[in-house]
């Protein structure tokens, strides 16, 4: 994928930042798609922090998790991903499922990781999306599972 919309002259002093979770979504659809340029675009579909349960709980789901992630111009264009499921958003709550999955990406471009969470839910309520890059900061995205929907 193509960098962002940054002037190089602006990149040349960035030395030592390292690669950035720019955004991370719980999706129906991903796709991705060139344009004139060349150019990548991504179609998302179906973005959700929250969905009905298909059959009352307990109940397992598998929602998928889309992070978009920058290499800066001089990184090394190696990382791992990973992503813990917790049922809290501070970083003590019970690890429900955990994925770990390393990747590379050229200099300067985006990248993405895409994870199937498969998340036992005994009962509705949420689970928050650890993500990070080289034990970098943790971002969290949460998901709350409702009751199923009435018919």
């Amino acid at each position: 994928m193509n960098g962002p919309g940054v002037a190089a002259s602006t990149l040349a002093g960035m030395s030592g930042i390292p690669m950035t979770i720019v955004a991370a979504l719980f999706v129906e659809n991903f796709q991705l798609r060139q344009a004139p340029g060349p150019s990548t675009r991504i179609d998302i579909t179906g973005a959700m922090f929250s969905m009905a349960a298909p059959s009352p709980a307990p109940v397992q789901i598998d929602p998928h998790l889309v992070a978009l992630i920058w290499c800066p111009p001089d990184g090394a264009g190696a990382g791992v991903f990973e992503v813990e499921f917790r049922r809290s958003p501070t970083d003590d709550g019970e690890v429900v499922a955990r994925n770990v999955s390393p990747f590379t990406v050229e200099p300067g471009k985006f990248t993405y990781r895409l994870v199937k969470g498969e998340i036992d839910f005994p009962e509705y309520g949420q689970v928050f999306a650890h993500c990070r890059v080289d034990r970098g900061p943790w971002t969290v995205v949460p998901f709350t599972l409702l009751p199923p929907a009435a018919t």
